[in-house]
C-alpha cells in the first residue's frame, strides 16, 4: 500500500515539476517577473528605499529561486533519463554499434577519459582514410580500419598491375 502511495506522490510531483518548469520558462512568466521588479522599484520612494523594502525583494527572489532549483532539477533528471534511454535503444538496435556505450553515463571520469582518447584515435584514423565520412564502432574500429587499409592497398596494387599490362601492350 505504501509503495502505491509513494508512486502516486512521485507521479504528482513529477507532473507538477514538469508543468511548473514549462511555465517558468514561458514569456508570460518572464513578463510577470519583470512586472514584479518594476512595481518593487517604483514603490521604492513610497517606502523610502528602506531596508524592509529591499528585504522584500531579496526574500521573495531567494525563496522562489530555492524552490525552482528543485523543480528544475527534477525535470532535468527526468529528461536526461529519457534521452539516455533513447540513445541506449539506438545503440542496442544497431548491429554495428558498440553495446559498451549503453549506460556510459555510469562510468567514472577516468573511464570516460579513456573513451575520449579512443574516439580521438578513431578521428585520426578517419582523417587518414578520407575525413569525417568514415566511421567506426568502438568494438570494430581497428578491424575495420585494417580491412579498409587492405582493400585500399589491393585496389592500388590492381591499378598498378593494370597500368603495367597496358604499358606492356602499348
Amino acid at each position: 500500500m505504501e509503495s502505491s502511495k509513494n508512486r502516486r506522490m512521485m507521479h504528482l510531483f513529477d507532473r507538477f515539476a514538469g508543468a511548473a518548469t514549462r511555465q517558468a520558462g514561458s514569456p508570460a512568466a518572464f513578463a510577470l517577473a519583470v512586472a514584479v521588479v518594476l512595481i518593487w522599484a517604483i514603490s521604492g520612494p513610497l517606502f523610502g528605499f528602506s531596508e524592509t523594502w529591499q528585504l522584500v525583494i531579496n526574500t521573495g527572489t531567494t525563496i522562489i529561486t530555492f524552490l525552482m532549483v528543485f523543480l528544475i532539477q527534477q525535470s532535468q533528471n527526468k529528461d536526461s533519463t529519457a534521452v539516455h534511454l533513447k540513445l541506449n535503444e539506438l545503440l542496442a538496435s544497431h548491429k554495428e554499434a558498440s553495446n559498451h556505450l549503453i549506460s556510459i553515463e555510469d562510468l567514472d571520469e577516468e573511464e570516460l577519459r579513456q573513451l575520449v582518447r579512443f574516439y580521438r584515435h578513431l578521428a585520426e584514423l578517419a582523417d587518414q582514410e578520407g575525413g569525417v565520412k568514415c566511421s567506426h564502432s568502438l568494438d570494430e574500429a581497428q578491424e575495420i580500419h585494417e580491412d579498409k587499409s587492405r582493400a585500399l592497398h589491393e585496389r592500388l596494387r590492381r591499378t598498378r598491375t593494370q597500368r603495367g599490362h597496358e604499358t606492356a601492350q602499348g
